[in-house]
């Protein structure tokens, strides 16, 4: 018997129109496609070819659920930028593997060991804030979330800590480009300039496992919380240690998920709480779950990624009110998902109250994306947001504004305040 596919309807236009829309404006094309089509569309891009968009809850519920046999990770090119061994590239029984290493850093006691260092990098930036002048905090989140990264997550100082801190930025940056243009691989060009810098990543990183394991052989490594010591230290059920290349590619795909992301919902933070007086006031007065219910809000107007996307495995998959074929990417759209008005009454207005007494919808608000290949750092970023914040509430007053909202931007894959979060403080 053959199952008949059926695919959502979307647009006809020529795939280079629609991958070009799509990398102009992708949070408007969304929206202007979901009014037409309705909670699922199909487009059709350059690297991924037709793609799926999801904006049902329970669809997006279905596709997030389904078993590695029929829905893993997309063929997406994060696993060509951040390594064959990234959460981005490995699939199936190694990735459940993998993250069984990496679960422990990013839960309980192992988590509450960085809260210290992240509010003692938060003050040491944020010394060097003007007061009474205007200034995009963009650069400085960026600054704050890489050296929480070097520290809790690479274990850097020293030499190698200067040499990542001038590379890693360029890096990700590179990367993210890489992720959503459709650039040839070659030896020359963006590409080129992307291999020089891995290489010198991977020199680098290679020097700190030399170190962790020469730690780990006269017995002081057991005393390091970073990350990159742990999983030195880590071992598979059958005994086996992480590779090199493991132990590379996952801490840049760490680094590459919670550096940029993180920084730019805490510029989006700042960028929301300076147009909502009312709520700074509050917080300022320590307004009992306020500011947790602000950074779920934020998280929800702003989303920073806007879709995550996996593959079909299986020769067919009933998705909901469709069938797929293998190959096929099915896309859960974050951003139509965070303003669907029967999810979140009044969607477009940023009320943090909505979240004070209540949890966000599982598979409503997403930015953490879900199921197995939930972001494994979801804890850490949401601990070093709120102390990040709540640190900057302490120790300064954010004048309010009545200037329009900052525009989006598509930074590659991240959507960034246009003009870097504009701010002006006064120290209390």
């Amino acid at each position: 018997m053959t199952t008949t596919i059926t695919l959502p309807g979307g647009p006809s236009s020529p795939r280079v129109v629609q991958a070009a829309r799509l990398l102009a404006n992708r949070n408007g094309t969304m929206h202007k496609l979901r009014d037409k089509y309705g909670t699922a569309f199909t487009v059709r891009t350059y690297s991924l070819g037709p793609v799926v968009m999801l904006a049902d809850p329970g669809e997006v519920r279905q596709l997030f659920m389904a078993g590695t046999d029929d829905v893993d990770k997309s063929d997406v090119n994060l696993g060509s930028v951040l390594g064959a061994e990234s959460f981005f590239a490995i699939r199936g029984d190694e990735h459940r593997r993998q993250r069984k290493l990496l679960t422990p850093p990013f839960h309980g006691r192992r988590l509450r060991a960085y809260e210290s260092l992240m509010e003692e990098e938060t003050v040491r930036e944020m010394r060097t804030w003007p007061q009474g002048r205007e200034f995009a905090v963009m650069p400085s989140m960026m600054r704050i979330t890489l050296n929480i990264i070097l520290r809790a997550v690479f274990g850097a100082d020293g030499a190698e800590q200067e040499a990542l801190r001038g590379l890693l930025p360029r890096l990700v940056r590179v990367a993210s480009m890489l992720a959503v243009a459709p650039i040839p691989k070659t030896k020359y060009g963006p590409w080129g300039y992307f291999r020089k810098l891995r290489d010198q990543y991977d020199v680098v990183v290679d020097k700190l496992i030399d170190q962790a394991m020469r730690e780990e052989k006269d017995g002081t490594l057991e005393k390091r919380d970073d990350i990159l010591a742990l999983l030195v230290q880590a071992r598979y059920d059958d005994g086996d240690r992480m590779t090199r290349q493991q132990i590379r590619d996952q801490l840049l795909g760490l680094l590459a998920a919670g550096h940029e992301t993180t920084a730019t919902t805490l510029a989006w933070a700042v960028e929301r709480m300076r147009r909502h007086p009312e709520i700074m006031a509050r917080l300022d007065a320590h307004e009992p779950e306020l500011l947790d219910a602000t950074i779920i809000e934020t998280q929800r107007v702003r989303p920073v990624i806007e879709m995550t996307a996996r593959q079909i495995q299986a020769e067919t998959y009933e998705l909901g009110r469709w069938v797929l074929p293998r190959g096929t990417v099915a896309a859960a759209c974050i951003a139509l998902l965070h303003d669907d008005p029967a999810l979140f009454p009044d969607p477009l207005t940023f009320k943090p109250d909505r979240f004070i007494g209540a949890k966000p919808d599982t598979y409503g608000w997403i930015p953490f994306g879900g199921g197995v290949r939930r972001c494994i750092g979801a804890a850490f970023a949401t601990m070093e947001m709120n102390v990040v914040l709540s640190t900057l509430i302490r120790d300064f007053a954010v004048v309010a504004t009545t200037a329009p909202g900052e525009r989006r931007f598509n930074r590659g894959i991240a959507v960034a305040p246009a003009r870097g979060g504009r701010a002006v403080v006064h120290r209390k």
